[in-house]
């Protein structure tokens, strides 16, 4: 097991999410003023039927980082990012978002943890009767709180951001699949959540796609500070995206930690994993 010891993640009722070092804007440093985790897992289990797909599973991921949660399919890794917006609920454990134990938080409850914290779902879920523009501008309206003319702004700066504006007339099923991620990335991030969970964002998409995809998530980290967890299989896009790793096997949390550490690791589950990502030949 290379997970490394860590003390119990707790996060104190008064916390305040607070950028990680080294980014502009981060407050000065107050002696009773520590970052806290964003989002913690803590010793959380959850089995459908005979099958435990989570057994007692712990990480956390810090304000404004991007964890990248690995793993071979069927171990926990997209029924993780369900537990965090609430669609599935642990058998034991603890899940706390943004400094609230939202584990036994009833769907009305959970409506607000949604606001801040949206998810990225492989296919998209946009609406297929609605253009890019009216997907994006959906979660703007929904809230009421803005003119048609501020919504429109909104969401053709968003476009732009996502390198889709060319297409914001066009319907769904006239796109690609890594645009219409783009355009639910643009649509995530008109809801201003404080972090974004993708699920598989290079899944069924060409390596340049793949690659522009990550350059945005890095785009969003740095100049929104957004927290991000991103469910990938692609250790390349890992990489270049995670400040720490999560990686699941049979259950558990077989390592936590960076991705050096990762790397430097001599367990053989883990090498054999980086190893098997080697033999895939560049570009497929």
């Amino acid at each position: 097991m290379t997970q490394p010891d860590k003390p119990p993640i707790e996060i104190p009722e008064d916390f305040e999410q607070v950028p990680p070092a080294g980014q502009e804007g981060r407050p000065p440093e107050h002696p009773h003023h520590h970052p806290q985790p964003y989002i913690a897992f803590e010793h959380v289990s959850k089995a459908f039927g005979s099958n435990k797909v989570l057994d007692d599973v712990s990480f956390y991921v810090m304000p404004g980082e991007v964890l990248c949660i690995l793993g071979r399919s069927g171990v926990g890794k997209s029924v993780s990012l369900q537990h965090i917006v609430g669609f599935l609920k642990p058998d034991a454990g603890r899940i706390k978002v943004a400094g609230e134990d939202i584990t036994d938080y009833t769907d009305k409850e959970m409506q607000l943890i949604r606001r801040k914290v949206t998810m990225v779902f492989q296919n998209g879920a946009l609406f297929d009767s609605l253009t890019v523009r009216e997907n994006v501008a959906f979660p703007l309206r929904e809230r009421g709180e803005l003119q048609e003319d501020q919504i429109q702004q909104i969401v053709t700066g968003l476009l732009e951001m996502v390198n889709v504006l060319e297409m914001a007339e066009d319907l769904p099923s006239e796109l690609s699949t890594g645009m219409k991620r783009s355009v639910a990335i643009a649509r995530a991030l008109a809801a201003q959540p404080e972090a974004i969970l993708y699920d598989e964002p290079t899944t069924m998409v060409d390596p340049l796609i793949g690659r522009l995809l990550g350059d945005l998530i890095l785009k969003l980290k740095r100049q929104l500070r957004l927290t991000s967890i991103v469910v990938t299989h692609d250790m390349r896009f890992a990489q270049r995206l995670a400040d720490r790793v999560l990686f699941l096997h049979q259950g558990k949390a077989h390592f936590f930690g960076t991705m050096e550490e990762m790397k430097r690791s001599n367990d053989e589950v883990l090498q054999q994993f980086l190893h098997l990502d080697e033999l895939v030949l560049p570009g497929a």
